[in-house]
């Protein structure tokens, strides 16, 4: 199993930057892809970005340009770096890693429990 947990959530002003972190513990060797996703209530949770462990990345069309994925593997440690923030940014912020099962394509998903950030003009 692997646990992650999210921190650098919070209240930021319009047009400024934040940091989220995110780190695995557990079976971390077995982990391939992670990701943000983002969930507001009421609306199903969507993709943010997402890297695998060798450095692609991928985003949401809404972000692209202002939020960086990043990844240490050497710590375990995901972040998205916010950047130019917008009031339709705030959400609760959800950590993913996929975890490969030995001798089968599949990857079995895990969440962190989700870090509040809000964006206010």
């Amino acid at each position: 199993q692997v646990q992650l947990v999210e921190s650098g959530g919070g209240l930021v002003q319009a047009g400024e930057s934040l940091r989220l972190s995110c780190v695995a513990s557990g079976s971390t060797r077995s982990v391939s892809a992670m990701g943000w996703y983002r969930q507001a209530p009421g609306k199903q949770r969507e993709l943010v970005a997402t890297i695998t462990s060798g450095g692609v990345s991928n985003y949401a069309d809404s972000v692209k340009g202002r939020f960086t994925i990043s990844r240490d593997n050497a710590k375990n440690t995901v972040y998205l770096q916010m950047n130019s923030v917008k009031p339709e940014d705030t959400d609760v912020y959800y950590c993913n890693a996929n975890m490969r099962i030995p001798g089968l394509p599949n990857t079995i998903p895990y969440w962190g429990k989700g870090t509040l950030v809000t964006v206010t003009v």
